[in-house]
């Protein structure tokens, strides 16, 4: 394995985290490829280990463009000649490298399919305190550039009117699709799937850095990230995980079953009783911690694969969802590669059984999911990793002045069209936020 690189290290103290988040992202803003990933002070009550992480410009990089070879061991292989951090992105249509499956609907993005890149810069923020790792100047001047970093507002990011925002399919088409479904389900073709919208906005102009610090406030989601790629941005507020590992050991947390969040405690609570005690959602639920049983196994001990909670409820900024949490242990023969391919893409973003769900997606969605619904994250030196699930996001292409999102949500037998397209709105209600208000 290749020494690594990141050889100058310090840790220095901090009295103010939010300013010092601020300091850092901004800083960021002169480089490329950025990884900003921030849990929002959420991060313990999901196995968090950091209150963020920053990872700037490249040492070395790896793209993947479909080809003969297997993205996965394109993956292994690079990460074993840097020996290092490594941070990036799987897109949701690696699916086809995996199984025989395609990818047809337009991608209006045109992201790689994988990405990812070993830092010049790496910063681990906790909660009163940073540690920078540098392979250039020294951690002690990196600390007193990002210092002076100011801290006065950025230009305010550009609104636009609601009326700019157009839909891949209309309304009544969403309510048509949701019907067909319902008789796949009927006919025993699938048992839930998980069907998304994109919603999009042309020739728009933003500053990427000033839209994201909007949303993040917004949102304050634990798997937040802002991942730039030349002039390509992804501003994610997910607040689910896909994968962590740890050790041998690995974390699942699904996320199914949603709610609006309430104006008072009191309705809150009331709401929360109403989204636990709900027969539709805990279905959902059941039948994706089901599909993730089942996906790790495949890489886990047998008798190691157990639900340490189901049917969790968790607030955030403008929902409630009921999470989940499967846990296994790796088998020693597998590596972190063969954990991050036996599970994609997440059951929570297909629908089971999964080959069926992700055929019908194929079929009915509009749009290429892209790095949609795909997923964040890191791999450390040793092959531990935490990945998030890239939902409640915006892909924007800075070239292109095109800016992406999609929402989607699991149907079921007794899902309501109507009801279902209501959810997809609340779930994009901070993004239509930050965007126009």
């Amino acid at each position: 394995m290749k020494e690594v690189t990141h050889q100058k290290k310090q840790t220095f103290q901090i009295t103010s985290l939010p300013k010092v988040k601020q300091q850092l992202f901004r800083w960021t803003q002169n480089f490329n490829p950025v990884c900003y990933l921030d849990s929002n002070a959420y991060g313990q009550r999901l196995y968090g280990i950091y209150e963020g992480l920053v990872a700037v410009g490249q040492q070395d990089q790896t793209s993947y463009h479909f080809s003969q070879i297997d993205p996965f061991d394109q993956l292994r292989d690079f990460h074993k000649k840097t020996g290092g951090w490594l941070f990036g992105y799987l897109s949701y249509d690696l699916k086809n490298k995996i199984e025989k499956l395609g990818s047809q609907n337009p991608d209006h993005i045109q992201l790689p399919e994988m990405h990812f890149f070993q830092p010049v810069y790496l910063i681990k923020i906790f909660s009163n305190k940073i540690e920078i790792s540098s392979s250039k100047e020294s951690p002690n001047d990196l600390w007193n550039t990002i210092q002076a970093v100011p801290t006065t507002p950025l230009p305010a990011a550009s609104l636009i009117d609601p009326k700019e925002i157009k839909s891949r399919i209309s309304k009544a088409v969403y309510l048509k699709t949701i019907a067909a479904i319902k008789n796949n389900l009927l006919r025993g073709d699938i048992y839930e799937m998980n069907f998304c919208q994109e919603f999009y906005v042309e020739n728009t102009e933003h500053s990427p850095a000033a839209l994201f610090e909007k949303f993040n406030t917004i949102s304050k989601a634990p798997f937040s990230a802002f991942y730039r790629m030349k002039d390509k941005y992804l501003l994610c507020a997910s607040p689910e995980r896909f994968l962590k590992k740890e050790g041998q050991k690995l974390i699942s947390q699904p996320i199914k079953g949603t709610i609006k969040r309430g104006k008072t405690a009191s309705e809150n609570k009331k709401l929360t009783r109403q989204l636990f005690r709900s027969k539709k959602d805990r279905s959902e639920n059941v039948m994706i911690v089901d599909l993730v049983r089942n996906d790790l196994s495949r890489s886990c001990l047998p008798g190691t694969v157990e639900v340490k909670e189901l049917f969790g409820i968790y607030p955030f900024a403008q929902v409630n969802h009921l999470i989940s949490t499967i846990t296994g242990t790796l088998t020693p023969s597998l590596d972190f590669v063969d954990a991050l391919k036996n599970a994609f893409p997440m059951g929570s973003m297909t629908g089971a059984p999964k080959i069926r769900s992700m055929e019908l997606i194929e079929q009915y969605e509009q749009s290429k999911r892209g790095l949609y619904s795909g997923a964040v994250g890191y791999i450390t030196p040793e092959g531990d990793f935490d990945f998030n699930v890239v939902i409640r996001s915006m892909l924007y292409d800075a070239a292109s002045c095109y800016l992406s999102f999609q929402v989607g949500g699991a149907i079921v037998n007794d899902s309501v069209p109507e009801l279902e397209y209501e959810e997809c709105l609340l779930k994009v209600a901070g993004i239509r936020r930050a965007l126009c208000e």
